[in-house]
């Protein structure tokens, strides 16, 4: 027992040191970025935007940190021939490793529970706040059981938009209808469509019915019909994509019912399932970071070899996290179930470090 809370101890300490250090080279990158993007801005609103960019900043690099300390704690052990001695105290390498695998899946716990939360609120704000201090309107957009509802607008006026179904790029909308707004606030006109199709600077509408709507009239004695219509629009996919949410931008305990409600709405939820099973999955991918750091380096190393084994380390951790990268882009696309994308890369990798330490260690 003595000995796992040392070795926690170590390990805790040199992930502190190593997220400390990474954090405040990317506070000075971050801050240097939004200078160069608002030089025009009081530096309080630059020193803001910083702040709110860091949690997402240090929680992508996670798994980074999470390597570098492994590779600093078996090495000082290596090196101490504390490892030497655990091994001939009669302990298992794999018994050694608890210690430090245990604060990884506690810190992988605490990151999806606690951090996650506090990233999603502050990426929603940083990205807000970047777009207010662009000058660029952040698109309106709600998902309810009945449809969805988008608005865009500009000097002239505004324009609510509902539509019951959408695509899975949510660049066409089926059986929408325009309303537009005066500058006073006042309905001007309705547009009903088949179809509206999201093209460049326009909506590109099919089988259109036009209201007109004002004081006095019979709006629907008025009213034209027409095969197409091409409204204006500063909307791009990009933004309406945006503004639906990043995954990222929902807290993990509110994905769920989120995902539930896209699917009872007729929308494709597949990309947010994808993230939420990655982020369960986290604290398994870096237990496997660990284990897989240790396989190279808690042999003895000496001379020429260290700097193999850490650059072996490293680039096999990399390697790792983009494999797991690329599984969800995979699963985004459909080409793969959601949760193979999500759990297969990690699992795959713990497997493999353990089988590592196992083959090249004699416990």
């Amino acid at each position: 027992m003595i000995l796992h809370a040392y070795l926690a101890r170590r390990f805790a300490l040199n992930f502190a040191g190593v997220a400390v250090a990474l954090g405040v080279i990317l506070a000075l990158v971050e801050l240097i970025d939004k200078l160069g993007d608002f030089p025009d801005r009081p530096i309080g609103d630059v020193l803001e935007l910083v702040a709110l960019q860091m949690p997402w900043a240090n929680y992508e690099i996670l798994p980074l940190v999470v390597i570098l300390a492994s590779v600093a704690l078996f090495l000082r052990l290596s090196r101490s021939s504390e490892l030497v001695v655990l091994r001939a105290s009669g302990r298992s390498a794999l018994r050694g490793l608890m210690a430090p695998v245990t604060v990884t899946l506690v810190l992988g716990m605490l990151a999806v529970a606690v951090g996650n939360p506090i990233v999603a609120a502050s990426s929603k704000r940083d990205h807000d706040q970047t777009n207010r201090y662009r000058g660029v309107e952040t698109t309106a957009l709600a998902v309810a059981a009945e449809g969805l509802w988008l608005r865009q607008g500009d000097a002239s006026g505004q324009t609510v938009i509902f539509a019951e179904r959408a695509s899975a790029d949510l660049g066409t909308l089926f059986e929408p209808s325009f309303v537009e707004f005066a500058p006073d606030g006042t309905p001007a006109r309705r547009i009903h469509a088949a179809t509206a199709r999201l093209g460049t600077r326009a909506w590109h509408l099919e089988d259109v019915k036009i209201w007109t709507l004002g004081a006095g009239g019979n709006p629907e004695a008025e009213a034209q019909r027409l095969a197409t219509l091409d409204l204006v629009t500063e909307l791009t996919q990009d933004r309406i994509l945006d503004s639906f949410g990043r995954p990222r931008y929902i807290p993990i305990w509110d994905l769920p019912g989120f995902i539930a409600q896209l699917e009872a709405s007729g929308f494709s939820a597949r990309r947010y399932a994808v993230w939420f099973q990655s982020e369960l999955a986290l604290p398994v991918f870096l237990v496997s970071l660990v284990l897989m750091s240790a396989a190279f380096t808690i042999g003895h190393v000496r001379g020429a070899n260290v700097g193999l084994r850490v650059l072996g380390a490293v680039i096999v951790g990399f390697g790792l996290h983009y494999l797991r990268n690329f599984a969800q882009i995979l699963g985004e696309n459909g080409q793969i179930p959601v949760a193979l994308a999500a759990w297969a890369p990690p699992v795959a990798a713990l497997m493999l470090a353990v089988g590592l330490i196992l083959h090249l260690e004699d416990g």
